[in-house]
């Protein structure tokens, strides 16, 4: 079938429906997102509920407002809706069972004691669990593995389960543009050509810089401007330790690996600081004791390792996946990768420009990834871990129980929301809100930068973020005459800032908390962070884009290929 019947067959994405100004057609854009926020804070609905009025209101403005097929937005909406099962679902599920696991055998409990043995200090405990170890699991797995885990060992150390989701999310920012082994990166590759060196390199220039200031920001959101200065000697070491090594790498050596080498070399660096450094005071929340069970029990180092292990575990296996997924092209054996357009839907919506170069039509097909899939990594990692600490099979079967148990409503709010995100996807109202971005410009790099911003906050994915508006980006720079380049970079490192506020982010952070029905509060507490630092970033680029161009990458080649 050529373009042109194929075309004929087809719809036409809309942007100036019925004539509008681009102002209210962006404000009616924003709808289902507005109700979605709303109905999690203003009117506190649980996350389940708030997730079915956003996705019923996007089905409402793509067929009333932009004129979508009614068949077309239901089955945008069941494509989301199977992706938010597998494979989101299935890590975050996968990753929680390795949490209960641990749990269960008790080796949790020997984990937290490790800690508490370098420090007591919240403060401390906070940078090493949320910044250095998240960034691990970031990239190693992503997709709320890192706020799902981390938010959990801060819990059980004894924090407040609410700052504990808060301060994860917060700290789940500078690592996501390299997350899941680099595939945001790889994807913004994909849909605007631009060499991939040079995509993280830029990325590399711009998100380093706010990996020293996000650990100065994360202390200083738990406890005043004094005790943030108390541990900034800590501070710098965890930050620029980060900062330093993701620069390198980013720009040197590899492009999947930047999160996993530098976030351990944060988490050693300033463990070993802290065998030589202690803060002046132990800060503690006002209602702790002194001392705690976890800080008085002491065990050989035999046993911390191996209470370790389960994540050790999960990191190989997440790493090893990774690699042979690349290197046996496992995604392209049939057997391996179900494919399964979306009859009605598949390459019948047609983006045009200005979104992108040319008229282009929209693949709608959901790969049924079962082999390849992070989450069967995670669940194999859980299986060897209950193998090596030999739990029972009548255990193992009742972690898995539980687990099924506690993921019940975060699933239930995860499945609309991925649903919300393809309709906005598929009838181009995503494609509205971004144009209106693009009206900015010479401020254009500031505000560019929140276009990234908003795609993670509509779709929870850096990746999906840079998939939707990657090619907007380029071709808005060109116009402009700055670098695409840097405005596509720009897009991912404005996009991780929006991480902590997508709806998918929240509800992890608040099942791993026990804090089902406090999604609402999490949002309104992280709002201020994430805008303020998608703000610094924003800034990060004007002065790229204006002062100093020169430093924009350009045929970097990296060891890693």
């Amino acid at each position: 079938m050529t373009l042109a019947l194929a075309l004929a067959d087809s719809w036409k994405q809309v942007y100036e429906p019925h004539g509008w100004h681009w102002l209210a057609s962006a404000l009616v854009a924003a709808v289902p997102v507005i109700l979605l926020l709303l109905a999690l804070t203003v009117f506190h609905q649980s996350a389940p509920r708030a997730a079915a009025i956003g996705a019923v209101a996007a089905i409402l403005v793509a067929t009333l407002f932009v004129g979508m097929p009614w068949g077309m937005a239901i089955e945008s909406f069941l494509l989301g809706a199977a992706n938010g099962l597998l494979p989101i679902g299935w890590i975050v599920f996968s990753a929680m069972f390795l949490y209960q696991i641990a749990v269960d055998t008790g080796k949790f409990e020997i984990m937290k004691a490790s800690i508490a043995g370098l420090t007591a200090d919240r403060r401390l405990q906070a940078l090493m669990i949320a910044f250095s170890f998240g960034a691990i699991m970031e990239g190693a797995a992503g997709f709320g593995t890192p706020v799902a885990i981390s938010a959990a060992l801060l819990v059980g150390l004894g924090f407040r389960p609410f700052p504990a989701a808060v301060l994860c999310l917060i700290a789940n920012t500078a690592p996501v543009a390299w997350g899941s082994i680099g595939t945001p990166i790889r994807v913004l590759h994909q849909v605007t050509g631009i060499p991939i060196n040079d995509l993280s390199a830029m990325n590399g220039r711009i998100l380093p810089i706010m990996s020293v200031i996000v650990p100065f920001w994360l202390v200083r959101a738990m406890v005043g401007w004094k005790e943030t200065f108390e541990v900034l000697p800590a501070i710098l070491v965890s930050g620029l330790s980060f900062a330093v090594t993701q620069f390198v790498w980013a720009n040197y050596i590899d492009v999947g690996l930047v999160d996993i080498i530098a976030g351990a070399a944060s988490l050693i660096l300033t463990a070993i600081f802290l065998k030589f450094w202690k803060p002046p005071s132990i800060w503690r929340y006002p209602e702790e004791k002194e001392a705690s069970a976890v800080e008085a029990k002491s065990y050989t180092r035999g046993q911390v390792c191996l209470a370790w292990l389960p994540f050790v575990i999960l990191f190989a296996f997440v790493v090893g996946w990774g690699v042979m997924r690349e290197k046996l092209q496992i995604d392209k054996q049939p057997w391996a990768n179900v494919k399964m357009p979306v009859k009605g839907l598949h390459n019948q919506v047609v983006r045009i420009p200005p979104v992108e170069e040319k008229s282009k039509e929209e693949p709608a097909v959901y790969e049924f990834k079962w082999l390849s899939a992070a989450g069967t990594s995670v669940l194999l990692a859980c299986i060897v871990t209950a193998l090596i600490l030999r739990q029972r099979a009548r255990d193992f079967a009742q972690s898995f129980v539980s687990t099924s148990k506690r993921m019940v409503v975060p699933l239930l709010a995860i499945v609309p929301m991925l649903g919300l995100a393809y309709i906005t996807r598929y009838s181009g109202t995503d494609a509205i809100l971004g144009l209106a971005f693009t009206r900015t410009g010479m401020f254009y790099p500031f505000f560019g930068t929140f276009l990234g911003w908003l795609g993670v906050a509509l779709t929870g994915s850096d990746t999906a973020s840079n998939a939707l508006f990657g090619s907007l980006q380029k071709i808005t720079s060109e116009q402009l005459k700055i670098d695409p380049i840097l405005m596509c970079a720009a897009n991912s490192a404005g996009g991780v800032m929006g991480k902590m506020v997508d709806a998918q982010s929240i509800v992890v952070a608040a099942t791993a908390a026990n804090l089902n029905g406090q999604e609402g509060p999490i949002l309104i507490k992280v709002l201020w962070h994430s805008i303020a630092l998608t703000a610094i970033v924003g800034a990060i680029v004007l002065v790229y884009a204006y002062l100093v161009p020169q430093f924009i990458p350009h045929g970097i080649k990296l060891l890693g290929g």
